[in-house]
Order: C-alpha cells, then structure tokens, then sequence
C-alpha cells in the first residue's frame, strides 16, 4: 500500500493524539481528565470548522505523520486568505522518508485552492537539519521575523 493522505476525521482522534506525544512530549490525555474533556471539546470544534484541516499521512494504513492547516480570512492582499501550518511530526521510525514533504506539498495545494497569498509556519527547533527542511520544502527564513508570546507559566495555560 502507498503513502496516502487525507484529513482527519472524527475517528482519527486517538492516533492524532499517538503522533502529538512525539511533538515536544505533549501527553496523551486520560479519559475522565479535565484535559481529556477540554481536548474533547477542542476536537469537535476543529471538526466542525471547514477552514482548518489537520491532515493525516498513512503508510499501510498507519498514521505517520500530520499538520495542522488552518486558513485565516484577510482584509489585506486583495481580501486573500493566507494558510498558517503548526504541529508537522512524522513518527520517530518513519522520518526521512518523505512524509512530511508530502504533507507540505498537499497543504500547498489546499492553500492555492482556497485562493491563499501565502502560507506562514514556525517552528520551535533550531536544528539546522529541521530548518534546511523547511527550506527545501519552500520556505524561507529571509523575509519576515517571528514573535512568540506565551501564555502559559509552567504547564498552566491561562485563559
């Protein structure tokens, strides 16, 4: 079987969840939790929104990988939407096989479909092997600068 890809859907939550504990530790939040019911709540709102699109990638039918892509609305550039990409991780094992290439490449053509100006992603790594990544994927560290504020002190969010 290929490597396929397709957006997530409701029953896609738990592997979802299995490939986010590879991004910066996040866990897998237990049922009958507070988070586990806030991680609830946050999944059918992001079902229920036609402009953001987590896209999963399948080798022989396992989940390997994903990002979120999410268009933004915009007053700007001719009233365009632009694309923003988060939370692109490939399984441990099945790195440096091009999946998540794949998966930038299909965002790519979600954003020009939508009729995006332009598509936005940071990362957090200052791995030069994650930055070149990037770079050969398309994108470039050259034109804007980003700023992070966050609102959490430890592990509490603040809302």
């Amino acid at each position: 079987m290929a490597f396929t890809i397709r957006g997530a859907g409701s029953g896609d939550l738990p592997a979802l969840l299995a490939l986010y504990s590879h991004l910066h530790g996040n866990p897998i939040p237990e049922p009958g939790t507070e988070l586990h019911a806030r991680t609830l709540r946050v999944w059918r709102q992001i079902m229920a929104d036609p402009r953001h699109s987590i896209l999963l990638g399948f080798d022989d039918g396992r989940a390997v990988s994903t990002c979120v892509a999410a268009i933004v609305p915009n007053l700007t550039h001719g009233a365009r939407p632009y694309m923003l990409i988060e939370n692109v991780v490939t399984l441990p094992d099945c790195r440096g096989r091009g999946y998540a290439t794949l998966l930038l490449q299909h965002a790519q053509r979600l954003a020009r479909e939508a009729g995006c100006y332009k598509i936005m992603l940071l990362t957090g790594s200052k791995q030069d092997s994650t930055l070149r990544f990037y770079e050969r994927a398309g994108f470039n560290r050259a034109d804007k600068t980003g700023f992070i504020m966050w609102l959490e002190q430890g592990n509490s969010i603040y809302f």
